[in-house]
């Protein structure tokens, strides 16, 4: 029983990116509000309704690594290293992003790129996922604190303070991701937007460690 789920769950998985692929491809081929579910749905040889049971929403097939993306700060935080900073977790797992060339980084290439600016649906949707990353990361530094007993530390912020720390946080995370973006879509390859991008993400990791310090945030408590 257990390997028949295994299959069903590993068929579900292959229906869920052939209906994202086709459908990314023609939102970069036609633009993504001209493109209709119907003809995802014949791109992919599926029924209209296999469409809509896999994606409640039409711009998560193109942004089919939403959950990713929403989880990714909070779980560098949740996966840092023993007497690591959460502040130093973020750094290493963004400089690590740069070098791999990371999707959930904003590494996609010009044509996704176009796609997304070029869509009001899709920058309100991407806009939104960055709150709620912003969200997740408030989340996970509170969780933090409260194992750490910070509010019962003088000058902790009690609760406004991991979300004033996610929220200088996230807007960093933004820039670097609009700055991908920018020059992707500048005609920059990969290597070249990572060789200008680290240098650049390791000066705006050195104004949040200034921002943060006096917080545990940025390990200087």
């Amino acid at each position: 029983m257990g390997t028949e789920m295994g299959l069903r769950e590993s068929k579900k998985q292959e229906t869920r990116r052939l209906i994202s692929d086709h459908a990314t491809r023609l939102f970069m081929e036609q633009g993504f509000e001209a493109t209709t579910i119907a003809e995802i749905a014949d791109a992919a040889r599926v029924a209209k309704k296999t469409v809509t049971n896999y994606f409640a929403r039409k711009e998560d097939m193109a942004l089919d690594h939403h959950e990713a993306f929403t989880a990714s700060l909070a779980a560098a935080v949740a996966g840092r290293g023993d007497g690591e900073s959460p502040l130093d977790a973020l750094r290493r797992e963004c400089l690590t992003a740069l070098e791999h060339h990371d999707p959930v980084a904003g590494f996609a290439g010009p044509a996704f790129a176009g796609m997304i600016v070029d869509s009001p649906t899709l920058t309100a949707r991407l806009r939104e996922l960055h709150d709620r990353r912003e969200d997740e990361l408030a989340t996970a530094l509170a969780a933090l604190d409260t194992e750490a007993g910070a509010g019962e530390r003088p000058g902790a912020g009690g609760d406004l303070a991991p979300r004033a720390a996610a929220a200088l946080i996230a807007a960093a995370h933004r820039l670097l991701f609009r700055r991908i973006q920018e020059l992707t879509l500048a005609g920059d390859p990969d290597d070249r937007i990572t060789a200008v991008l680290v240098p650049e993400a390791e000066h705006v990791f050195d104004l949040l460690a200034a921002a943060l310090d006096g917080s545990w945030y940025a390990g200087r408590r």
